[in-house]
């Protein structure tokens, strides 16, 4: 580490959210593998299902696909990491790989919530304008979105980084057990107004805005169903829950980041304070596969009769 007048410009960062669990770690170790071959093999069975099957090859689908590649981008930028931390005596993290991962986490955060809200206007779209929804959601339009929604996350992330890894710091213990921009950016010795505006905006504008446009197009479906025959409601329902299951998931798990962040949860035990910093990153990869694959029938039956043979 490298001291210019009161501050330290530090090499790596320690995880202090980690304790020591004796042979525990072990047992643990082994759980997060599970959760972790689970998480894998789940979203790339879904990611092949709809890729190898022209039958699938519809707007729906294509955006699912999307969403099951951010689960695998998100997960990969955590478990490995945590594998690795969970048998070793040392909770350190060097400054490059720490930003790194912020960079991976908050980029898979934006790609979520924007895949879930084009997915909320596809579904509006079929519902509520089934005449002009092959003119409007036509393949480049659906290539375009994916494309945004990427593109759009990763610039925002860009500038998250490009605003806190110049900070000076006066500290480098972080209270998690992967690395956060925000507690990054209360370990700055200067002035941070601009990554807290910046930070703000992009809450308000981005996350509330993003989901304030799901739950608008979700209100409009609902409407459209409340007048609808009732095997049409019920087919549109059918499709319209899962999204709303991983829309209400994604949302639990942010508000346990915010929480995380910027409330005092020392006095919280660390078990708990741990299992609400992984929730973001764990419990949306492993249900939206669950979700999607049981409640959607051509996936379903297209899993069952790749695994076991059955028609």
């Amino acid at each position: 580490m490298e001291v210019t007048g009161n501050v330290t410009q530090f090499s790596y960062f320690i995880l202090s959210a980690y304790f020591d669990s004796g042979a525990l770690k072990y047992l643990f170790f082994i759980i997060v593998k599970v959760l972790y071959i689970l998480i894998v093999s789940s979203n790339v069975l879904l990611i092949v299902v709809i890729c190898m099957n022209r039958s699938l090859h519809e707007p729906m689908y294509v955006f699912l696909c999307s969403l099951f590649v951010n689960e695998l981008f998100g997960s990969a930028s955590l478990f490995p990491f945590l594998l690795v931390q969970i048998l070793s005596d040392v909770h350190t993290i060097s400054t490059w790989l720490c930003f790194l991962q912020i960079f991976v986490v908050h980029s898979y955060g934006g790609c979520e919530i924007a895949n879930l809200a084009i997915m909320a206007y596809d579904r509006y779209l079929a519902i509520c304008c089934p005449l002009q929804y092959n003119t409007h959601m036509t393949s480049s339009r659906v290539a375009w979105l994916i494309a945004a929604t990427w593109m759009t996350s990763i610039f925002i992330c860009l500038v998250v980084i490009a605003l806190s890894f110049p900070l000076p710091l006066c500290g480098n213990i972080i209270e998690k057990v992967y690395c956060d921009n925000y507690h990054i950016v209360k370990l700055a010795c200067s002035d941070t107004t601009v990554n807290n505006v910046y930070g703000i905006v992009c809450m308000f504008t981005v996350i509330f805005g993003v989901i304030l446009f799901t739950l608008y197009s979700y209100s409009r479906i609902l409407k459209i169903c409340l007048s609808a025959p009732k095997q049409a409601r019920q087919k549109a329902l059918s499709t319209c829950t899962p999204h709303l299951a991983a829309l209400l998931n994604f949302c639990i798990g942010a508000f346990f980041e915010i929480i995380q962040g910027r409330f005092d949860m020392s006095n919280m035990p660390i078990v708990i304070r741990i299992f609400l910093s992984l929730y973001f990153l764990t419990c949306q990869p492993l249900l939206n596969p669950l979700i999607y694959g049981l409640k959607f029938t051509k996936i379903r039956v297209i899993c069952k009769s790749l695994l076991f043979g059955q028609t």
